[in-house]
């Protein structure tokens, strides 16, 4: 039996990657080594790696955290438009995919505008409050879904007026409406998105994505005041 084409909107996300995000020597050596050291395969694709690159540029964003590393393929896309003495915080809870993520900024040469901290960012994050890498002006996050309120709490304290802050893999292949699924990535993603609603110093969208990746989505918010 031969293989089935890949789905019109996988096709669709190729098509487009090809033209406007391209793979480069490094981001591909970096998933390269993500794979051979038997990381999970669930970095950001081509267009989403682009998408965090664009938000960096037409925010003019100098000071950003990223909680998730990974294997730092994210990271590279973020550093990629820094402006000059720009800084990225990545937090990363697995010392062996920290490990891989060093290797990968380096290789990519952008390891000297990163700081990378090993484990839990729930044990982490507080040490930032009073470092001078707060405020930030931009916050990806792309961890552990379960704990996606605690780091919306913690975003909000390391936050200014105007900083933005993205959310990866909110829609979880719309288990998000399905009132049978209780999966605690589910209801971690639930909670986070009731406490953007209600949170008066944000405003917030959701923007449903289709792709290589799948069926998922990111939300954004703003920071009002």
């Amino acid at each position: 039996m031969e293989p089935a084409d890949p789905p019109v909107w996988a096709q669709v996300d190729a098509y487009f990657g090809h033209l406007l995000a391209p793979f480069g020597e490094k981001l591909d050596a970096a998933l390269k080594a993500n794979e051979q050291a038997g990381l999970p395969a669930i970095d950001v694709s081509r267009l989403q790696g682009k998408f965090l690159e664009f938000l960096v540029r037409i925010t003019g964003a100098r000071h950003i955290l990223e909680i998730g590393t990974l294997g730092a393929y994210s990271t590279i896309w973020l550093a990629r438009a820094l402006p000059e003495g720009g800084r990225i915080v990545t937090l990363e809870l697995e010392p062996r995919h920290a490990e891989v993520a060093r290797a990968n900024l380096q290789s990519s040469g952008v390891l000297d505008c990163v700081d990378l901290i090993v484990g839990p960012a729930i044990d982490t994050l507080p040490a930032l409050e009073n470092s001078v890498a707060a405020p930030f002006d931009l916050v990806f996050i792309d961890a552990d879904k379960e704990s996606y309120p605690e780091y919306l709490h913690w975003a909000l304290k390391l936050s200014r007026p105007g900083t933005v802050i993205v959310a990866d893999n909110v829609v979880r292949q719309g288990k998000v409406v399905d009132l049978d699924c209780d999966e605690a990535r589910v209801e971690g993603i639930r909670r986070f998105t009731e406490l953007l609603a209600a949170e008066p110093r944000l405003s917030a969208t959701v923007l449903q994505t289709v792709g290589v990746k799948g069926y998922d989505g990111f939300a954004l918010a703003v920071v009002l005041y």
